[in-house]
């Protein structure tokens, strides 16, 4: 294109960088858009001065859209001369980028009409690069902004390929995670677009950002038809095609017209704004409506096809020409008034002077407001909702201010309202009710109360004997146990409670304490218990002594405090929100549950329940090796048995096992874990005291009924033993004296027998014979206690030999009556004979 130039008017050589007569997109463009540069180039001849003064020529450059092509081609032209200072145009994005890196080089500025990829928005390389259409960033920015004022925080994205959009793609992946919206799916496509979009829907997307040329949107949206793609659970937004707006079925796409309708509808597209909405003249004189009818009368005129580029053409063709007519001014103006005479501006000069000036430039243009920010055109991208069979203007991101506005009362959504990122998530607590944790808590009561009754009657049976002695710590010891693992239940469940963090800490603890330490005590009386059997009754462990309930209860306690101490200093137990795995609703088909619960825990609760069961289960499992070896064992206590320990035994380690298997599988569900864990806990408990105590129970109270049917004979005669084992340990001592007296009374009568004999055998005849049976009796007395031991003396036999002689000498000492002294010693005698049983131990009367 060549225009002469006006006379008078100072002619401008500018580069017109365009890809010839080859059709890019399916329309030539400089065909289609040289009817908006000629109206361009009229209306700047209108100018006053200064802009009137010059005279813009335009050579044309066939880029052929290849890169080293239109490389060579600007080298040719530059050295061929004349000298070029701007480059116009600029279409293929593959020839923009490496033109647009060399510009700074050359001294060469372009200003281009067509969209720039975002790569291009590095200012440090392609700082010389001007475009009066906004970047493929803005529509980018524009999409986020509307993702953010709904909320949308998950989304997919499908886009053609293709060099411009593959760059739009990277770029929209960087601002939504910078948004922090998560893109589950992003899919690219030259074929098989129906495969692509099957993927977003296998990944159940539901806000689809499509990437499209405008070729490509009849093809997508007929795949969204086919895989069911639409309707109020999504929501499709378009970008990618430029200006042109809404061309379904133009192309063919295997749906019919009404089908790529239905799929389309309620879809937005992002667009730039192809003419400004003002009413008033801009710089050209011309109103947005008067250009435009110009504008189709002219490609009336020459059977051209409209162009989505052709205003924006027409606004680059007044930047380049204020820009140089600017630059060329302020050229003048240094020469005419620099203070060295004959002064030249060199082209570096006139290069900066005109980046600067291009930089600089801010006019009302057929497109709205004309500016640059960072070398990008700053203007509106619009919304438009496709309803029924056309778009409309919903809203529209101005990328100045980078403010979204929305026409809420155009928008329609096929849904009762927007459609949602994903499923509706509802919140559920899961927490223990109220009546669930008071009916544990009863229960737990109940356990802990008849505990404390059967503790009241082992202590007190023990001490009167009727359930023995040998087992009486053991058994108190495990009802120690039941007493403290019945009361961790009272400290669990109240997550309902209104306490503060730091108190649910504590009640953590003392949970964890009192369940592990009852356990360990309970455990510790019962293994002591079958280990002394295990020891009586093993044939090889006969002489070996059982270790006492103190020493194992010492051990077990001193591991379980060392491992709960450091669990309690290094990883406390915290009140924490536990995350459960979502769950969909029954009733409502977009609406999943999301459960949360609160229990205690720490950083390292695997690990610390690790160490607790991997000392606590070999502890067990020997256990149930004594329990199975003592099965058919005599306890050696009253109502026990062998059987009954063993029950007991495995008991305690059945429902352990259940018990922490029972809380990992229900960890997601606390009203279920806090039930079972609980209910094994009591049942346990329970179990533990009717099998092993409520034999014994039955046993006293069947014994003391027996007593009963005897009256209190029973009681009486254990009193009377005890009472006559005193009597005759007293019988024992006094006979002893008696024993003394007698022979020192015999040798005081044998000393005076001899003086006496004969005066007692004249005159008293029968009081000698008696006499002398005595000695003879005493004599024979004496030789028979020299040869027997104290046993022999105390015999019956020998107490009534004793007795027989004694008695007639003592008479009258012993006998009160008839003139005798009284003894406090034999006053046993006085009364009744007595007599001693050394077989029965035992005193008769």
């Amino acid at each position: 294109m060549g225009l002469e130039p006006a006379q008078g008017r100072h002619p401008l050589p500018m580069l017109w960088l365009m890809p010839g007569s080859s059709r890019l997109g399916g329309e030539n463009l400089t065909a289609d858009v040289a009817p908006a540069v000629r109206l361009a180039l009229q209306d700047l001849k209108k100018q006053p001065p200064p802009l009137g003064n010059y005279e813009i020529q335009l050579q044309r450059l066939d880029s052929q859209c290849d890169p080293a092509k239109a490389l060579k081609a600007l080298f040719d032209a530059m050295w061929a001369g004349p000298k070029y200072l701007l480059l116009f145009g600029g279409v293929c994005p593959p020839v923009t980028a490496l033109i647009a890196r060399a510009l700074p080089a050359l001294g060469l500025v372009q200003v281009s009409f067509a969209a720039s990829a975002p790569g291009l928005s590095n200012r440090k390389l392609y700082r010389n690069l001007f475009s009066t259409v906004p970047s493929d960033r803005a529509l980018n920015q524009a999409a986020v902004k509307l993702l953010q004022r709904y909320k949308w925080t998950r989304v997919g994205v499908v886009t053609q390929e293709g060099p411009r959009l593959s760059e739009m793609k990277k770029d929209l992946i960087r601002q939504l995670l910078r948004a922090g919206v998560h893109v589950a799916v992003t899919e690219s496509f030259s074929g098989d677009v129906c495969g692509r979009l099957k993927k977003l829907k296998d990944e159940d997307v539901r806000i689809i950002i499509a990437q499209l040329e405008d070729e490509s949107v009849s093809e997508v949206f007929c795949c969204a038809y086919r895989l069911n793609l639409f309707g109020a659970r999504y929501q499709w937004i378009v970008a990618g095609g430029g200006a042109a707006g809404w061309r379904l079925g133009w192309k063919f796409s295997g749906c019919t017209a009404n089908s790529l309708l239905v799929a389309a509808d309620g879809s937005i597209r992002l667009q730039v704004r192809e003419l400004g909405n003002a009413n008033t003249p801009g710089v050209s004189g011309r109103t947005p409506q008067d250009y435009q009818d110009s504008y189709l009368r002219q490609l009336i005129q020459e059977g051209s096809e409209v162009s989505s580029l052709h205003s924006f053409a027409y606004d680059a063709v007044w930047v380049v020409a204020k820009a140089l007519s600017q630059a060329m001014e302020a050229a003048k103006q240094r020469e005419k008034y620099s203070p060295r005479r004959n002064v030249t501006v060199s082209e570096e000069e006139v290069a900066r002077m005109l980046l600067e000036a291009v930089r600089s430039t801010r006019f009302e243009g057929v497109t709205g407001p004309v500016f640059f920010r960072n070398g990008e055109r700053m203007a509106s991208i619009e919304l438009l909702q496709f309803q029924v069979s056309s778009g409309v203007l919903v809203g529209e991101f101005n990328t100045s201010t980078q403010q979204l506005r929305l026409m809420h009362h155009l928008l329609k959504f096929k849904g009762p309202g927007p459609a949602t990122d994903q499923p509706a998530v509802l919140l559920q607590h899961r927490h223990i009710s109220l009546r669930l944790y008071i009916g544990i808590s009863s229960a737990a009561g109940v356990t802990i109360i008849i505990a404390l009754i059967v503790l009241f009657f082992v202590i007190v049976n023990h001490k009167r004997r009727r359930l023995g002695s040998g087992g009486a710590s053991q058994d108190e010891l495990l009802l120690l146990g039941v007493l403290l693992s019945s009361s961790s239940v009272l400290f669990s469940g109240l997550d309902e409670a209104s306490l503060s963090d730091w108190m649910f800490g504590v009640l953590c603890s003392v949970h964890l304490w009192t369940l592990a330490v009852g356990h360990t005590v309970g455990f510790a009386a019962l293994f002591t218990k079958a280990w002394r059997v295990y020891s009586a009754s093993s044939i090889n462990q006969k002489q070996s002594r059982a270790p006492s309930a103190g020493c194992v209860l010492f051990w077990l306690f001193l591991v379980d405090t060392l491992v709960l101490t450091s669990w309690q200093i290094l990883d406390p137990l915290r009140w924490v929100v536990l995350q459960h795995n979502t769950e969909g609703d029954a009733a409502e088909e977009d609406v999943i549950i999301r459960p949360y619960s609160e229990r205690c825990s720490s950083v390292n609760m695997e690990l610390w329940l690790t160490v607790v069961y991997g000392y606590k289960a070999p502890l067990l499992l020997l256990g149930c090796f004594l329990a199975l070896n003592i099965w058919t064992a005599e306890v050696g206590e009253p109502a026990g048995s062998g059987k009954h320990l063993a029950l007991s035994t495995f008991a305690l380690t059945a429902f352990s096992v259940s018990g922490v298997s029972g809380s990992l599988l229900m960890s997601h569900n606390p009203p279920v874990q806090f039930c079972v864990s609980s209910s094994l806990i009591l049942c346990c408990n329970l179990f533990i005291l009717s099998g092993w105590f409520g034999p014994k129970i039955v046993f006293v109270c069947w014994s003391g009924g027996l007593q009963r049917a005897s009256g209190l004979q029973g009681d009486a005669a254990q009193e009377d033993e005890d009472q006559l084992s005193r009597l005759n340990q007293q019988l024992r001592s006094e006979s002893a004296q008696l024993d003394v007296e007698i022979e020192m009374i015999r040798m005081e009568l044998s000393e005076t027998s001899g003086r006496f004999q004969r005066l007692m055998r004249d005159k008293h005849a029968e009081i000698g014979s008696v006499t002398h049976e005595a000695q003879i009796c005493a004599k024979n007395r004496s030789s028979e206690s020299e040869a027997s031991t104290l046993k022999d003396i105390n015999s019956p036999e020998h107490m009534r030999r004793r007795l027989s002689v004694q008695l007639p000498i003592l008479h009258h000492s012993y006998l009160p009556a008839i003139g005798g002294v009284s003894s406090s010693s034999s006053s046993l005698f006085g009364s009744q004979e007595v007599f001693v049983d050394q077989h029965n131990n035992s005193l008769h009367t």
